[in-house]
Formats: structure tokens, C-alpha cells, sequence
């Protein structure tokens, strides 16, 4: 099976194109995808966002974290296809509806793995104002491979763990 671990970076906040509801104003910056099948990871500037969609919607499942709310969105802003429609599994959505809350994939990798993120989603948009496109593919594909190992560890276990506003670590039964 060929799955697609996927995530993007922005060009812009939503403070800058008048709010969420216009995510596909945002313009992408860095895409990345780790792709199963070819065990590779791809890095795409904007420049190469048809052939971002193109590896999405070959894959047989594509994985990431508040990708239907957020990157599909941002995506939809290139293309006429309807990215939701792809076979798609978004972590975030899968554990918001176990705990009725959203939580950051940063909170499940801390308490599941120790890991934290290396930067934030304006910090990429800070870089991409400078001109420092390596950055940002650095820090998408850490996200990349946080996501894909998160679901890893969901697959193999049967739940993972987040910690919740009081300091305690939580477990979340998962079925992926």
C-alpha cells in the first residue's frame, strides 16, 4: 500500500488573508510528502504544487495532521479537484473525535514519543518572508516524519498519547 505522509507550509497567516475561511489565499510555501512506496521524501515549493497534488492523489491512503481543515484547503487554492475526496486519514480529526477536543500534533509526539517540533507554522512564514526556503523544508519534513511516526506508533499499539491541559499524560485509543 502506498501511503503519502503530508504537510505544508504557508506563505501567509490567516490574520493575512481576513481569516480562516480564506485558507486558499494563503499560498503554499514548502509541501512535503513522505511516500511509502518509493520510502522517499519529496519537497515541493510552490512552483511544484501540480505535482504535489499529482503524488496525493496517487497514493493509496495520504496521512497528516489537521490536513482536511487546513492543507487541503490551502491546496484547494490551485486546483478544481476535490482533495477531500481523496482516501485520506487526518490524525487530528480521528483523535478530536475519541476526546472532543483538538489537540496539536506537537502535544501527541511530546507525550508519545518525547519529540517536540522544531519551529511553528509562523516562524515558517517569518522564513519564507526572508527567502529561507531550505528552512522551511526542514521543518516540514520534521513535521512529516513526527506525523508519520505518531501513526506508526497508533498502528502498532492500538492508542497514543497526549498530554492534557493539566500536565497529565493521557493515552487515546486508536484504530488506524
Amino acid at each position: 500500500m502506498n501511503v503519502v505522509y503530508f504537510d505544508i507550509e504557508t506563505q501567509r497567516s490567516a490574520n493575512d488573508v481576513g481569516g480562516w475561511s480564506n485558507a486558499r489565499d494563503m499560498g503554499v510555501s514548502v509541501g512535503v510528502t513522505y511516500n511509502t512506496g518509493s520510502g522517499k521524501y519529496n519537497i515541493y515549493p510552490e512552483s511544484g504544487v501540480d505535482d504535489l497534488i499529482e503524488e496525493l492523489s496517487r497514493a493509496d491512503l495520504v496521512v497528516g495532521f489537521n490536513i482536511l481543515r487546513f492543507d487541503y484547503e490551502v491546496l484547494h487554492g490551485y486546483t478544481i479537484l476535490d482533495l477531500t475526496q481523496l482516501p485520506t486519514l487526518d490524525l487530528l480529526v480521528s483523535i478530536q473525535e475519541k476526546i472532543n477536543h483538538r489537540l496539536s500534533l506537537d502535544a501527541v509526539a511530546s507525550a508519545t514519543f518525547g519529540a517536540e517540533k522544531t519551529a511553528d507554522g509562523l516562524q515558517a512564514i517569518r522564513w519564507f518572508q526572508q527567502g529561507e526556503l531550505v528552512k522551511i523544508a526542514e521543518y516540514c519534513c520534521f513535521d512529516v516524519k513526527l506525523t508519520k511516526m505518531v501513526h506508526d506508533f497508533g498502528v502498532a499499539n492500538g492508542m497514543i498519547f497526549y498530554e492534557n491541559k493539566f500536565g497529565q499524560v493521557q493515552s487515546v485509543p486508536v484504530d488506524w
